[in-house]
């Protein structure tokens, strides 16, 4: 590997299907975008997943291919208010992408485990890339905060577990966005640092803003933005603004609080090789 390399995409250089899940719930997919674009693009198989926020109880017996995994298409039946899955399925569709997108209900690690590992059977892949959006994923536990864990530590065990998958990844967009939720984004350095001394760090690259993939996640977002408006996502909403050069806004959160969130310098990825989750005695 030299300076003029990617190590994240190298890794997945021999896999033959990839599977790509949002690790912390909501939107969490939609970070995952400008990854699954460039792959698509390089003649890749890949499906997109999400640990959903919606109320996925509500759905009919159809959509669901085992318990704890959902197959949401574009036509699919739903709340109209909040349905990230469905609405990034609209998306896909309307562009000529792949459009299912699998959601998991929030369950614990191991019915997680096992619907990931349904997934895994079902569509033949050999590699699962976790993305966060912002990098609170990374938190080991004794930070000073801790941002919003419990789903990512789920995904993050869950998919620790699947030995059968060579390769598992785990990617980040939007560094310094967390701050929203009090994460010191120095400990974060800290611990990519930690991850690099055991190996695991697969080094960072910037989403040009003049990239097509950065096109369309922007766009992506905004069609997103416009389909919740009562429940946007602070995090891709600042992200896509990062890609179009505004390093600072404030933040309207639907029930009334107002944040000022530091503006991510640019959508900047970083990817991790996961070992089996640290957590602190």
């Amino acid at each position: 590997m030299t300076v003029r390399t990617n190590a994240f995409f190298e890794a997945l250089d021999d896999s033959r299907g990839i599977l790509i899940a949002g690790a912390g719930g909501g939107f969490d997919i939609y970070a995952g975008l400008p990854l699954a674009l460039a792959l698509m693009a390089e003649g890749k198989r890949v499906h997109l997943a999400n640990m959903s926020f919606t109320e996925l109880h509500l759905l009919g017996t159809d959509a669901w291919l085992e318990p704890n995994v959902a197959a949401i298409t574009a036509a699919q039946p739903g709340p109209d208010d909040y349905f990230p899955e469905r609405t990034l399925a609209v998306w896909l569709e309307t562009n000529g992408f792949p459009a299912t997108v699998y959601a998991f209900p929030q369950v614990g690690v191991q019915p997680l485990r096992a619907a990931y590992r349904t997934l895994v059977d079902r569509l033949d892949v050999d590699a699962v890339v976790l993305v966060d959006g912002g990098t609170d994923i990374l938190m080991r536990g004794d930070e000073a905060a801790l941002g919003t864990p419990a789903e990512d530590m789920t995904s993050l065990a869950a998919v620790a577990g699947l030995d059968s998958v060579p390769v598992r990844l785990v990617a980040c967009i939007g560094f310094g966005i967390d701050a929203y939720h009090g994460v010191n984004h120095v400990q974060v350095l800290e611990n990519i640092a930690d991850l690099d001394a055991a190996g695991a760090y697969l080094g960072a690259f910037s989403v040009s803003s003049r990239s097509r993939e950065a096109g369309l996640y922007r766009a992506a977002v905004a069609h997103a933005q416009a389909a919740t408006p009562m429940r946007p996502s602070i995090v891709n909403g600042h992200i896509a603004a990062a890609l179009e050069g505004k390093q600072r806004r404030p933040v309207h959160h639907p029930h009334g609080q107002l944040a000022a969130v530091r503006q991510p310098a640019d959508g900047h990825v970083f990817h991790l090789r996961p070992a089996r989750p640290r957590f602190p005695h």
